[in-house]
């Protein structure tokens, strides 16, 4: 039966030698090109007249090709990119190209504001939020969902409640069909209580309710107990005052 020799009765000279090739396999594979995982930086896509040349007809078909090459360009072969590395201009500029030739899709708002928004950076986030903004002004009825949730990171990644604030307020303002639902209308309301506007909070949901907009019978005891909630809270500040 065959002994296993302990590796220090291996003469030194092939421990050297063993070394030595070590060393230079690495080196050749450092000296490879073609082994070595190198970032390619997001770059401006083409111009919109371009894309509608190339689609054949079809926008709406290359718009979620591009939809796919852009969402896989953070893993690339071999390396992944992380969000914060990324060129969030041209992001941007990606992301309007896909809304120019499928308007109807909700998809690259989602990407926006759900996606591309969670990367640690204000500056990139904030690039995410805005531009969620300006195209909610393009359809507000379609679109106050992505604006909605742009309110929720600025309030709560961002911690900027003006911002989450005014967001809200265009919701409200903008988005008023009947298909847009009470909740997104009345963040505005809610987004001025957590910022301590009481008094302003109050008034908008005593209007609101006065106003028969609300017919639901659980909402409105919703919004009951949100305004006695505020009104509780206003009482107890006007007695701590000296």
């Amino acid at each position: 039966m065959a002994t296993q020799r302990p590796a220090s009765s291996v003469p030194r000279w092939i421990k050297w030698l063993l070394a030595i090739v070590l060393i230079v396999q690495v080196a050749f594979r450092l000296a490879d090109p073609g082994s070595i995982a190198i970032a390619t930086q997001l770059e401006a896509p083409p111009a919109i007249s371009a894309l509608r040349l190339a689609a054949l007809g079809e926008p709406v078909g290359l718009a979620q090709m591009l939809t796919l090459h852009l969402q896989a360009f953070d893993t690339q072969a071999g390396i992944s990119v992380p969000f914060r590395k990324l060129d969030y201009h041209n992001m941007v500029l990606w992301l309007d190209r896909l809304l120019e030739l499928d308007a109807a899709s909700g998809y690259p708002l989602l990407l926006a504001s759900q996606v591309y928004s969670q990367v640690p950076d204000s500056v990139k986030q904030r690039a995410m939020l805005d531009f969620v903004h300006r195209k909610f002004l393009e359809d507000p009825v379609r679109r106050w969902r992505w604006l909605a949730h742009a309110a929720v990171v600025a309030r709560h990644r961002l911690n900027d409640p003006q911002l989450a604030l005014s967001y809200a307020r265009a919701i409200a303002e903008q988005a008023n069909e009947p298909s847009v639902p009470s909740w997104a209308k009345q963040m505005h309301i809610f987004l001025l209580a957590d910022l301590g506007e009481h008094e302003a909070a109050k008034i908008l949901l005593g209007g609101l309710l006065a106003s028969g907009a609300v017919t639901d019978p659980h909402e409105q005891r919703f919004l009951l107990d949100r305004l006695k909630a505020l009104e509780t809270v206003e009482n107890s500040s006007m007695s701590s005052k000296p």
